[in-house]
């Protein structure tokens, strides 16, 4: 009777937990803020939770570019966050895909109305983004504790520059800089494209870069680091932030985002508009858009209401007037422009005068064409490997070709009817075989059931993780899967492939993947070996050197890759200053020449790579028997020959099968790549072929494409794989 009760008890609190759980809305928000805009972010949703106490809101931070990475991946599979918070631009391809939802619908007019028109983003008829904020744009900011007045025209930003940049401690180095800002950027660049007389884009949206005004720009910009020595050689976003706020830059160009870092370093600086360019008359004009927040598609029916009133909260007079408190953001909230706190903020006053002279933000899809092709170009100039004129024509050129690619629909074929056919076949060839062996499969079901039931939550990951993305990603491989046809692709065929050994560039990135592995693969097992063979000898201290130098191999490789890059700076890095003390060389332009930047890749991942090489090997020596070296001392044996002989044979069965791991890893290697030559830089010189399919599938939306060169990855990987073992007779018995 006990039991009953306490059967009954449990049961019942199980009810009501259940229940309690499902009361409870969870709202996911995808987000790319500051660290300073991240804490009011996360205050004002405590807030909002403790005024709902059934809701709880998910916070994820992801960089602008990991931020539409993974929502598309997300969005294919028809998940991914309630809310996605972003620049304006993402609108274009998130909309064209079909991956976010109309909003017009779902907001009432009259709250509507409240919004500035600004920052309301429509495309083809559809509101699409809802934005908290009004900017997002570029401006010069100085420090006034460094530079009093600013400069007004591009001459007295070159005078004030070079008054500003110094050798302050004597000892040849540049310690302060008139000037920084991440200039190797289309974004941050083109603004002075129309101060040179030119705009990037013309009246439709479509690119317009084989201009004088563009080559204008180019040269300017070389000339402010190559001839006026006012910027830094290399610098990047992270780079010109840490300089600025570290008071070691008396100006920078950046966005209003970035105020509420500035301020809590404690930097009183001053805005005013990019400087008049001198030569033409004309003011640069910088991209003035919004951020803002759009629903996704998928969303459960459920969450559609309770995501509906948190975004109404987050869009508030009440939050927005948050924002503006604390990090002196532009409110979109019309009402909320009447508080003292945004009518009595010097910034804000500032900042209007700068947006007034800006230009709206192109929202289409095809302006990630202009960037990728402008962007390519624009550093072949820095890096001196072409002319202004050569990079402005082919800018437009590739531009032109990238757009025309993404708006590409591949049209079924007679190929496609083949495939269409095989897969019902195919489907049908499994079944039988499952019916054939299902006889003998419930028979040992029953005999050794528990044994199934231990493999049963391994074989569901493995077919989660592997067998069901495989299959899916050769599907795609053989459909027209692409920006525009993102919700209703077809099976076409085998096209993609075709295209993949049509195009050049595959070559070429194959053969840059070929030395990048070979390279890569020398030095690990060499380097591994060599230390395996050093630690396996008595040694003082032998446990802590063992376990240092697995540390390259236990860091997660996005630290480590991101701390290689600044390492590699050309003027901050401590590789060159090493480099400079020991060997008196001049400093190496580590990541702005293509040969450079790709050799940095290849160090960064060699200390990445050889201690589990070492590992392997150290584990292949302890299981040598120690005989066969005393008979070999006894037969006079050297120690090489002892190596050559003894060592080398006796871990190759170990040795084999590591390195074959390790080329399929060194291979797909991506995130060496992609975070130390910061996505190809320069010029797209240092992809291998992982890092092109990334590129190709996320930049360019050529998700068929991307996916067929991700299987001739995997054929080549297979084909290597299966002939290096069988040539090399890695099973085999060395006695």
């Amino acid at each position: 009777m006990l039991k009953a009760k306490n059967l009954l008890f449990l049961f019942t609190f199980l009810l009501f937990a259940q229940s309690a759980f499902a009361e409870e809305v969870r709202i996911s928000l995808w987000h790319p803020m500051l660290y300073a805009n991240r804490e009011v972010l996360r205050e004002v949703c405590d807030e909002y939770e403790k005024l709902n106490p059934n809701i709880k809101i998910q916070l994820t931070y992801r960089e602008t570019e990991e931020l539409r990475s993974n929502f598309q991946s997300s969005a294919m599979g028809g998940s991914g966050p309630e809310l996605i918070y972003g620049p304006s631009d993402q609108v274009g391809p998130f909309a064209s895909m079909g991956i976010i939802q109309p909003l017009q619908e779902l907001l009432s007019k009259d709250f509507l109305d409240q919004i500035d028109p600004n920052a309301r983003i429509s495309l083809n008829g559809n509101l699409y983004m809802v934005g908290d904020m009004v900017g997002n744009h570029l401006m010069l900011m100085y420090n006034k504790k460094l530079l009093e007045t600013p400069p007004t025209n591009t001459d007295e930003l070159i005078q004030f520059g070079k008054e500003q940049t110094k050798d302050l401690n004597g000892d040849g180095k540049i310690d302060q800089y008139g000037l920084v800002w991440n200039f190797t950027e289309p974004f941050f660049y083109v603004p002075w494209t129309n101060g040179f007389g030119d705009w990037f884009l013309d009246e439709n949206s479509l690119p317009n870069l084989q201009t004088e005004g563009n080559k204008a720009g180019f040269d300017f910009i070389k000339s402010l680091r190559d001839e006026h020595k006012i910027i830094p050689k290399e610098c990047d976003y992270e780079i010109a932030n840490a300089l600025f706020k570290d008071g070691k830059a008396a100006m920078i160009i950046n966005g209003d985002w970035s105020w509420g870092d500035y301020q809590q370093a404690g930097i009183d600086f001053g805005i005013v508009p990019l400087p008049t360019v001198s030569s033409t008359g004309l003011n640069p004009a910088s991209l003035v858009g919004t951020k803002g927040f759009s629903l996704n598609v998928n969303i459960a029916e459920e969450k559609i209401q309770p995501t509906l009133d948190f975004l109404k909260f987050l869009l508030s007079k009440e939050t927005q007037l948050e924002f503006t408190n604390q990090v002196s953001q532009m409110p979109s909230h019309l009402e909320a422009r009447k508080s003292p706190i945004v009518t009595e903020n010097a910034l804000l006053k500032q900042s209007a005068k700068v947006m007034e002279l800006g230009r709206p933000m192109p929202v289409v899809p095809e302006i990630r064409a202009v960037w990728d092709a402008l962007r390519t170009q624009y550093q072949a100039v820095l890096g001196g490997n072409v002319s202004s004129t050569e990079a402005a024509k082919l800018a437009q050129v590739n531009a032109e070709k990238q757009i025309k690619t993404m708006n590409e629909i591949i049209e079924p074929d007679e190929q496609a009817t083949v495939i269409q056919i095989l897969i019902p076949l195919l489907l049908l060839g499994f079944l039988f075989w499952v019916f054939k062996n299902l006889k003998p499969f419930l028979e040992d079901w029953k005999t050794n059931s528990f044994a199934y039931f231990m493999v049963l939550p391994a074989f569901i990951g493995i077919f989660a993780v592997i067998i069901y993305p495989f299959f899916y990603n050769l599907l795609i491989s053989v459909s027209n899967f692409s920006l525009r046809t993102f919700q209703d692709w077809q099976i076409v065929g085998f096209q993609n492939y075709i295209q993949v050994f049509q195009e050049g560039i595959f070559y070429s990135y194959f053969f840059k993947t070929i030395l990048w592995t070979v390279v890569n693969l020398f030095f690990h097992v060499g380097v591994g070996i060599f230390l395996a063979i050093l630690i396996n000898r008595t040694l003082p201290a032998k446990r802590m050197l063992r376990t240092l130098l697995i540390i390259p191999w236990a860091v997660p490789q996005y630290i480590t890759a991101l701390t290689w890059r600044g390492m590699f700076n050309q003027e901050y890095g401590s590789v060159n200053l090493v480099l400079a003390k020991f060997i008196a060389m001049e400093p190496i332009q580590w990541l702005s020449q293509p040969f450079e930047a790709f050799s940095a890749c290849i160090i960064t991942n060699i200390w990445l790579g050889f201690p589990f090489m070492m590992v392997i090997a150290l584990g292949g020596l302890q299981s040598i028997p120690k005989d066969l070296y005393e008979a070999a001392r006894v037969d006079g044996a050297t120690r090489l020959q002892q190596f050559w002989k003894i060592t080398l044979p006796m871990l190759k069965p170990v040795m084999i099968p590591a390195i074959t791991l390790g080329t399929i890893w060194t291979f797909n290697n991506i995130n060496v790549v992609w975070l130390v030559s910061n996505g190809g830089e320069p010029s797209d010189q240092t992809h291998i072929l992982v890092s092109y399919v990334y590129k190709a599938a996320f930049n360019l939306y050529r998700y068929g494409y991307a996916a067929s060169l991700s299987m001739v990855i995997f054929l080549i990987l297979l084909a290597f794989g299966i002939t290096f073992l069988r040539k090399t007779k890695a099973t085999e018995s060395v006695y």
